[in-house]
């Protein structure tokens, strides 16, 4: 078994739940990858060029896939297109995220950021702002709001989320009986219960006992 960790929008490998389940897989001999999605173009990142990514670190193989937030939704995409893929395990998970990107802004803040080109966000793996280009916009609304993989997934979800609702997983997972979710008393970031996103995870990938 691989994994491969899909971090979240405008964070890196080097995040504190990458770092978490890099050491937690390390402890037991599991191979762990956490690529870079933006490729160290973050004004260029689209949903296609992510990817792209994760089939270069697929590598064709029967991998499970874990991603937080925008990396869930990633990582659902892709299995939805790659049966080879074993297992998902998504955090957070931002379905919908056609929709609800292009929900955030007005057509007057949307006719402005294609004018300008880009529009700053904070990046949290530099820890300062960088210019996103309009091209996520365009290239985001290709993709659907719910991919239909069919290999078993773990959807773990904090109760408290503010940016992607919990019940945005809870539908999800009503309608895909291949999904089991676990919500956690958390928020969005899920960094206050790692031990217990780990416990799940495991169990989930069969190396704990329920």
């Amino acid at each position: 078994m691989r994994i491969v960790y899909l971090h979240g929008f405008a964070s890196s490998p080097q995040s504190s739940k990458a770092r978490f389940f890099a050491e937690r897989f390390g402890e037991i001999g599991v191979p762990f990858l956490a690529p870079q999605l933006d490729e160290g173009n973050f004004e260029g990142l689209t949903i296609s060029g992510q990817l792209r990514v994760v089939e270069k670190a697929a590598a064709g193989e029967a991998v499970v896939l874990m991603g937080s937030s925008l990396g869930g939704y990633i990582a659902a995409l892709y299995a939805a297109r790659h049966r080879e893929i074993e297992k998902l395990v998504l955090l957070a998970p931002a379905f919908h995220f056609p929709t609800r990107w292009k929900a955030r802004y007005s057509p007057d803040e949307l006719a402005l950021w294609r004018l300008r080109g880009s529009i700053p966000f904070f990046h949290y793996g530099f820890n300062e702002e960088r210019g996103l280009g309009f091209q996520m916009v365009e290239d985001a609304v290709k993709y659907e709001d719910e991919p239909a993989f069919e290999q078993p997934a773990l959807v773990l979800h904090g109760r408290g989320d503010d940016v992607v609702p919990a019940q945005v997983s809870k539908a999800f997972a009503e309608g895909h009986r291949n999904v089991t979710l676990r919500l956690i008393d958390s928020g969005h970031a899920l960094t206050d219960v790692l031990p217990e996103l780990w416990t799940e995870t495991a169990t989930f990938l069969g190396f704990q006992s329920p």
